[in-house]
C-alpha cells in the first residue's frame, strides 16, 4: 500500500489520505454478515465478482482517524481449500489473484468464539499469507453462557496478531476494531505459527520455489504449496502456471517416500497447533445440562412436532403478509394517487398526461404498492436464516429430500428461493455433487419467489373472501400458504424425475452444521430487508418503468375513431382492441382461451415474461388508459365484464387458474441467466437454461387448463 503520511492524531494513529481496504472472511454462522453491517451499516454496493455469479458485497465507513475503511464481504469458507465457487473467490481475492485486482491491506478474520477450535483453521491459513490480519473473536457473551472462558491476551501471544472480542448484534467491540484495523495495517504481516518436520519442509521447497515465481510471497506460497497436496481436482491456475502441477505431483511422491501422507499432511499439522492453542487458551466450565440450543432442538426437531411447527411458521409468515401489510399498503396506494393526481392536474388533457398518470403511476405505482409485503416476506426469511432455524428446516426436510434423490442440503437453496431465485440458485454452490447441483438448480424457481407476490396478492385480494378458518388465519393467508406449497410440492416431484432419468446417482449422506440458536441483531436485520428492498425498487424504476410506458405507448397507438356519445368504458374497449396491444392480444387470445383466459390477460402474461411483477403493471396499465374511474385495480378486475356476452371476465376459477399458471411458468429473464452461468455456462448451461424454461412453460399451460377444466366441470366457473 502506497501512502502519504502526514502527523499521528492524539490517539498515535497514522493519518492517511488513501483509504483502506479490508477484506473479511469468516466461517458461516460466526456472525460475519452481522459485523458487516454493523460496520457498514447501509454504505454498501451489491453485484457479483468479475466473470462469475458469486454475490460481491462492499461496504465503507469513516475510521477513528477520519481515513475512509472500505470493506469486501468475502463468502464465508470453512478454510482456502477452493472445494466451491466461493472458497475460490475468497483465495483469489487474498492471494492477489481476482479479476477486479482487488487488493486487501488488512484481512479481517472473524471467529466464533464458542466453536474456536473449528474456526482456527481458517484464521491459520489466512495468518500465513503475508498480509496484515485483525481477529475478530465473536459472540464471547454465548461463549460465557455456554461456561468457556477464553485468554485473549494469550492467544493473541499465540497467533501473533490482534485479537479483539465482539459482540456484533450488539455493536459491541466495534470501536476497538476499527482501531485494530488501522494499527494492524502498520505492523510487520504475521507468518507461519508452526514448524513443519524438516523432511517435509524440504518436500515442499521446489513446489514454494514455483510459486514463488508465480509472484506470490514467501508465507503466501508456504501456505498455498500446504494446501495444493490436498487438491483433488485441477484447479484453473495449475494449468496456467508452467510446471505447477508437475512440481506438485514431485514433492507429494517427496512426501509419500519420507512416510507422510500428503493429503492429509496439512490437516494434521494445522490441527496438531490448533489444538496446542486451545489447550493454553480456553478453560470450559463443567456442564451439568444441556444448553438452551439442544432444549429447543428437543422439540423444534422432533420427528412430529417439528414438521408441524414448521408448517405453522410458514402459516404465520404468510397470514402476516396479508394482515401486517395492508395498512401500509393502503397509505402507498393513496400517496401515489394523489402524487399521480397533483401531476395530472398541472399537465393539460391529452397523450402527455395519459402517459404520467396511466403509463407511470399506473403502471409503476401498481407494483410499489406491494412493496410491504415483500418486506416483511424478506424479514421472516431473514429472521429464521439469522436466528439458526433455517439450518433445522434442512435438517427436518432431510427426510423428505431423500425420497426424491436428494438430501437436506438442498432445501437451503429451495428456501431462499422464496425470497427470489437468483440467490438460490447461487446458494447450489455449497452442494458438492454436480448431478445434485444441477437437479437443485433446475427446480429452484418453482419455490414461489418475491415476484410473484404482486400477482398472487392482487387476485385473492380481489376474488378471495377473508373468511377466518381458526384464530389468526384467513381463507386469504391459506391460499396463499396452498401456492407456496404447491410449488414445494412440485419442486420435490419434479427433482424426483430429474434424479430419477437425466440425472440419476446415488444419494450422499448430509453433513450440515447445526449453528446455535442466537437473538438476530435489529440493524442487521433491518440492512439485509433495506438491501432487498433497494433492489425491488431499482427493478420497479428500470424494468418495469420501461415495459410500462412502451405497454401505454402501445395501448393508445393507433388511434381509434368512434362515436363520442359512447359511454367513456366502451370507448376505452374500443381503443384497446384498435390498439397495437389489443392486435397483439387477439393474436394471443386462441392459446389462452383454453384456460379461461380473455386477450387481455393473454397480453398480461406475454409482457410478465421478463419480470412476473409486470403483470400487474401491465393490467394497470390496460385498465388505466383513457378511464377516469379512479377505483382501484381489484375492483375494476372483479366488475369486468366481456361486452358479447355480459358475462364476468374474472371469477374465482379463472384468478386460481391463473395463481397456478404463475406457481409454475419461468417469467424471469435473471433466473435463466444465473442458471446459464451456474449450469456450465456456454452451450451446456443454454441447454440446461432451454430445458428448465421449457418443463416449466408446459408444466403451467397443463396445470391452469387442468383447473379450469375440472372447475367448469364441477359447476364452478361463474
Amino acid at each position: 500500500m502506497s501512502t502519504l503520511q502526514t502527523p499521528a492524531t492524539e490517539d498515535g494513529l497514522p493519518v492517511t489520505r488513501e483509504a483502506l481496504r479490508v477484506a473479511i472472511i469468516g466461517n458461516p454462522n460466526t456472525g460475519k454478515t452481522t459485523l458487516f453491517n454493523a460496520l457498514t451499516g447501509l454504505r454498501q454496493r451489491v453485484g457479483n465478482f468479475a466473470g462469475v455469479t458469486v454475490e460481491r458485497v462492499e461496504g465503507g465507513f469513516k475510521g477513528p482517524d477520519g481515513r475512509r475503511i472500505t470493506v469486501l464481504d468475502l463468502p464465508g469458507s470453512y478454510s482456502l481449500s477452493a472445494g466451491s465457487p466461493d472458497e475460490e473467490i475468497a483465495l483469489d481475492v487474498l492471494l492477489q489473484r481476482d479479476a477486479d485486482r482487488w487488493r486487501p491491506d488488512v484481512v479481517l478474520v472473524v471467529v466464533d468464539a464458542v466453536h474456536l477450535e473449528r474456526n482456527l483453521y481458517l484464521a491459520g491459513q489466512v495468518i500465513e499469507l503475508g498480509v496484515p490480519v485483525v481477529i475478530a473473536l465473536n459472540q464471547v457473551d454465548v461463549a460465557a453462557n455456554e461456561g468457556l472462558s477464553i485468554d485473549v491476551p494469550e492467544l493473541i501471544h499465540e497467533l501473533g496478531v490482534p485479537v479483539v472480542p465482539t459482540v456484533a448484534k450488539r455493536g459491541e467491540g466495534l470501536e476497538p476494531l476499527k482501531r485494530a484495523l488501522l494499527t494492524a495495517a502498520t505492523l510487520p504481516a504475521p507468518g507461519r505459527r508452526f514448524l513443519l518436520p524438516a523432511e517435509a519442509q524440504r518436500a515442499l521447497a521446489p513446489l514454494e520455489d514455483c510459486l514463488r515465481r508465480e509472484g506470490l510471497a514467501p508465507g503466501a506460497a508456504a501456505m498455498e504449496a500446504l494446501r495444493l497436496l490436498s487438491v483433488q481436482r485441477t484447479e484453473p491456475h495449475l494449468a496456467r502456471v508452467p510446471r505447477l502441477a508437475e512440481a506438485v505431483t514431485s514433492s507429494s511422491e517427496a512426501l509419500r517416500a519420507a512416510g507422510f501422507t500428503p493429503s492429509r499432511l496439512e490437516s494434521e499439522v494445522r490441527y496438531a497447533w490448533i489444538a496446542q492453542v486451545v489447550e493454553r487458551t480456553v478453560t470450559r466450565a463443567r456442564r451439568t445440562q444441556g444448553n438452551l440450543s439442544d432444549r429447543i432442538d428437543a422439540v423444534v426437531l422432533h420427528r412430529v412436532f417439528g414438521p408441524v411447527i414448521f408448517l405453522l411458521l410458514m402459516a404465520v409468515v404468510f397470514q402476516s403478509v396479508f394482515s401486517w401489510a395492508t395498512p401500509l399498503m393502503d397509505g402507498i396506494e393513496v400517496l401515489i394517487g394523489s402524487l399521480g393526481g397533483l401531476v395530472g392536474e398541472q399537465l393539460p388533457d391529452g397523450d402527455l398526461r395519459s402517459l404520467v398518470v396511466a403509463g407511470v403511476f399506473g403502471g409503476v405505482g401498481s407494483v410499489l404498492v406491494f412493496l410491504p409485503q415483500i418486506a416483511i416476506l424478506f424479514a421472516f426469511i431473514t429472521l429464521l436464516e439469522h436466528s439458526g432455524y433455517m439450518a433445522r428446516a434442512a435438517f427436518l426436510m432431510d427426510r423428505v429430500m431423500r425420497t426424491v434423490g436428494l438430501h437436506g442440503k438442498s432445501f437451503i437453496p429451495m428456501l431462499s428461493g422464496y425470497a427470489c431465485a437468483v440467490p438460490g440458485i447461487m446458494a447450489t454452490r455449497t452442494i458438492e455433487d454436480p448431478k445434485d447441483r444441477l437437479a437443485t438448480i433446475m427446480v429452484v424457481p418453482l419455490m414461489s419467489c418475491s415476484a410473484r407476490l404482486p400477482v398472487y396478492t392482487l387476485l385473492i385480494g380481489a376474488f378471495v373472501p377473508a373468511t377466518s378458518l381458526m384464530p389468526g388465519l384467513t381463507l386469504q393467508g391459506a391460499t396463499m400458504l396452498g401456492m407456496y406449497l404447491l410449488g414445494t410440492v412440485a419442486a420435490l416431484a419434479v427433482a424426483a424425475l430429474f434424479k430419477r432419468t437425466l440425472l440419476k446417482g446415488p444419494v450422499r449422506p448430509m453433513i450440515l452444521e447445526l449453528p446455535p440458536y442466537r437473538l438476530p441483531s435489529l440493524w442487521s436485520l433491518v440492512v439485509s430487508v433495506a438491501q432487498r428492498c433497494q433492489l425491488f425498487l431499482r427493478r420497479a424504476g428500470t424494468v418495469i418503468l420501461a415495459l410500462s410506458i412502451v405497454l401505454w405507448a402501445m395501448a393508445t397507438y393507433p388511434k381509434a375513431s368512434f362515436d363520442a356519445s359512447l359511454p367513456p368504458a366502451l370507448q376505452q374497449e374500443q381503443q384497446l382492441e384498435h390498439s397495437v396491444l389489443g392486435r397483439i392480444g387477439k393474436a394471443i387470445e386462441p392459446a389462452v382461451r383454453p384456460l379461461g383466459y380473455d386477450w387481455k390477460i393473454g397480453v398480461s402474461i406475454a409482457a410478465s415474461f421478463a419480470a412476473r411483477e409486470v403483470f400487474v403493471s401491465t393490467m394497470g396499465t390496460i385498465y388505466g388508459v383513457g378511464s377516469d374511474d379512479e377505483s382501484a385495480l381489484t375492483e375494476r378486475l372483479v366488475n369486468e365484464t366481456d361486452p358479447a356476452t355480459g358475462r364476468r371476465v374474472y371469477t374465482p376459477l379463472v384468478a386460481v387458474g391463473l395463481m397456478v399458471f404463475y406457481v409454475f411458468a419461468l417469467m424471469c429473464i435473471s433466473t435463466t441467466a444465473v442458471t446459464v452461468r451456474e449450469a456450465g455456462g456456454g452451450a451446456l448451461g443454454w441447454k440446461w437454461a432451454a430445458v428448465q424454461f421449457a418443463y416449466m412453460l408446459g408444466l403451467a399451460y397443463i396445470a391452469a387448463w387442468l383447473v379450469y377444466a375440472a372447475g367448469t366441470a364441477l359447476g364452478l366457473g361463474g
